[in-house]
């Protein structure tokens, strides 16, 4: 019979028992069956390859992972016994004026950490900002300055920043776990668009501009500083003081020492614009007993400024 001739010459027992058990089998019937027998056959084949192959490749991954994370874990522990030890380093030499909050909030986090360091004043008021020296030292004129060995830095934020990295000192200034820090990196880049130009802009109107020229406050500008400065505090207390005792959590921060320095410039000009907002008076009493004497000591030529100020009204 033509079933038998052709299941006899098929070498593969899968093919023949699905032939012989069908009853009308034709040449043509029989070819595709053996066709989808072969082609499902090597589908499971391949498959199985896959399958071998991705768990392979899973395990390789897990092994990675788990290397990583040591290697992750090693490096954090690394990055905090790698930081200069007090007792070892030498002094970064800081260009101040005190009258400048950035200034006084640099002053404070060296007086109350201990990072060695020695202080160059230089007086904006006499324009020691504009010499040749201090110009070859920083193009932009601007105080605060930090060198480091042959490390010239510039800008408040990086300094700060720079210093609690690299010396040995307690890790809340800046956290280095990534969610803790980024939310002191987060209300620093808000501060130079909000807390630390509307303060200013108070100190400038109400202080510096009549010093300078000998006309009256611009009482029209004051008020309209005062709003923006009002807005700010809001936001102070909604955003970044909403259930916590310091701006970016339970620990200080370089962030509150910046915001606080600020806040504090108005008081040049006799005015205190914490004086109504209990939340931000006890945030301010937590920040003073964290830092100690450093605090008035960075703000004795502010008040210095106001006494004067004073006894001339």
């Amino acid at each position: 019979m033509l079933r038998d001739r052709l299941v006899c010459g098929i070498g593969d027992d899968r093919i023949q028992r699905r032939l012989l058990s069908e009853p009308d089998l034709t040449f043509e019937k029989a070819l595709k069956l053996a066709q989808a027998i072969e082609t499902a056959s090597k589908d499971v084949k391949d498959l199985q390859s896959h399958l071998k192959q991705r768990t392979k490749c899973l395990q390789s991954s897990s092994s990675l992972r788990s290397r990583t994370s040591i290697t992750l874990v090693t490096g954090v522990e690394s990055l905090g016994s790698s930081r200069v030890s007090m007792a070892t380093a030498g002094p970064v030499e800081v260009y101040l004026d005190l009258l400048s909050q950035p200034c006084r909030a640099l002053h404070i986090l060296l007086n109350c950490t201990d990072i060695p360091h020695k202080v160059h004043t230089v007086a904006l008021r006499r324009g020691e900002n504009r010499s040749p020296e201090f110009t070859r030292l920083n193009p932009m004129q601007k105080v605060p300055v930090v060198v480091d060995g042959g490390f010239v830095l510039t800008e408040s934020d990086a300094i700060l920043k720079y210093l609690v990295t690299k010396y040995d000192v307690p890790e809340h200034w800046y956290p280095r776990q990534p969610e803790r820090r980024a939310r002191v990196d987060e209300y620093t880049a808000w501060h130079h668009s909000n807390t630390r130009p509307h303060s200013a802009k108070v100190f400038i109107l109400e202080v510096l501009l009549p010093s300078q020229s000998g006309s009256p406050v611009d009482a029209v500008h004051l008020t309209r500083a005062l709003a923006q400065l009002d807005d700010t505090l809001d936001k102070l207390e909604s955003m970044f003081l909403r259930r916590q005792p310091f701006l970016c959590g339970d620990d200080i921060t370089v962030a509150d020492l910046l915001a606080i320095c600020e806040l504090m410039q108005p008081v040049g000009g006799g005015r205190d614009v914490l004086q109504d907002r209990p939340q931000l008076q006890r945030w301010r009493s937590r920040v003073q007993s964290a830092v100690g004497d450093a605090f008035e000591l960075a703000h004795t030529i502010l008040y210095a400024v106001r006494d004067r100020r004073k006894a001339k009204l």
